[in-house]
């Protein structure tokens, strides 16, 4: 068995498949102190659901800059792939947050990994 990180989760592991969860919820609305409140009791910031979408993603898709840093300062996978192949940064460019954009790679985002979609630049031109 792997060792745990002190989120929970096995390190190494995306996560498991869930339905959306708590920290998903937060991270899409943006509500920062709950999500804050969720790091601190341990849940995990990792997790996917059955689309394989983290917190990471539904933040950067809404723009939620404030959550981003929570999620990414609490150890999310700053590439971390959904079903289709798309990372939170061609989520965060599709939703036009520069500021997100400016969060992801500041974690080393990748600005263009291989991917079955749209690039990040892609994203941001189609936006």
């Amino acid at each position: 068995m792997e060792p745990r990180a002190a989120d929970g989760c096995f390190l190494g592991d995306v996560g498991f498949w869930v339905e959306r969860t708590p920290v998903h919820e937060a991270a899409q609305r943006g509500e920062s102190l709950q999500l804050q409140q969720l790091i601190e009791s341990g849940a995990c910031v990792n997790q996917v659901t059955v689309d394989s979408i983290t917190p990471l993603h539904a933040a950067s898709l809404q723009g939620q800059a404030r959550c981003v840093q929570l999620l990414l300062a609490a150890g999310a996978q700053v590439d971390a792939r959904n079903i289709d192949g798309s990372t939170p940064l061609c989520d965060a460019c599709a939703s036009g947050s520069v500021e997100c954009v400016k969060l992801l790679l500041s974690y080393g985002a990748k600005v263009n990994p291989p991917l079955y979609t749209a690039s990040p630049l892609h994203e941001a031109c189609m936006s």
